[in-house]
């Protein structure tokens, strides 16, 4: 039995982005099937989101699709509808685009595409929520970033503006957690290096990353739950190799 204003892990409600594949995925099955969380699992593959629900099946926590394209217009909204009412713990923004281009080849429609879901999203999608993560425990936004947007570190051809906009996202997260500290509400910004996923494998094609999403997903899981004890507003390098 925890003491008065304590929650445990098993009755805790965390909204993941980006779950039906590679790192989102995993962390969210880790949520649920190792600490007991109930997952809200936001991405556009319904069939993938349904069989992640199946895995978890019989575990303490539990998977809850939602199908759903958060680049569409009422995306936010839609979100919000799902879990009316309900206290969230955690909400980690995964979901993202990359788009490789030659400098020289970006259009305004790449450029747009890659600013709104990889920053806009999560900047709309935590306004919205706010007021539901705020408590006790701390909620804790949990922003997945890319090390291309971690200031100093190696650059790379074509990501230009797959880079910048996780740039901003990493700044985004600094913001709001000066925003939301008040309350309740702690934000911090995990900058992902080389893990074996689809997306790295598009972006460098041929690399062998030293590290599969499913590691990396229980140690973000972890994160999601305990990381708003020691950090807010942080920006995090979370790499083992370049790229």
């Amino acid at each position: 039995m925890g003491k008065a204003g304590e929650e445990t892990a098993e009755a805790r409600t965390i909204i993941v982005t980006g779950a039906s594949s590679g790192v989102g995925r995993a962390i969210a099955k880790a949520l649920a099937a190792t600490h007991g969380c109930t997952v809200v699992a936001v991405a556009r593959n319904a069939e993938q989101l349904h069989q992640l629900a199946k895995e978890v099946a019989g575990a303490v926590g539990s998977v809850q699709p939602l199908p759903l394209d958060l680049a569409a217009d009422g995306a936010i909204e839609a979100v919000l509808k799902a879990v009316q009412g309900r206290r969230l713990h955690g909400l980690v923004n995964c979901a993202g685009l990359l788009i490789k281009q030659p400098f020289g080849d970006w259009t305004h429609s790449d450029v747009r595409r890659l600013f709104h879901l990889n920053a806009a999203v999560p900047l709309m999608l935590t306004q919205a929520l706010a007021p539901q993560l705020g408590g006790d425990p701390l909620g804790h936004v949990v922003n997945l970033g890319s090390m291309g947007g971690f200031q100093g570190s190696v650059k790379f051809p074509g990501m230009a503006a797959y880079s910048a906009s996780k740039a901003a996202l990493a700044n985004l997260s600094e913001c709001m957690a000066e925003e939301l500290k008040d309350k309740s509400v702690y934000c911090n910004c995990i900058c992902l290096g080389a893990v074996d996923t689809a997306m790295l494998r598009a972006a460098f094609p041929g690399f062998s990353a030293p590290v599969g999403p499913d590691e990396v997903g229980a140690f973000i899981a972890r994160f999601v739950l305990e990381g708003q004890k020691f950090f807010n507003g942080k920006v995090l390098p979370f790499a083992s190799s370049t790229p």
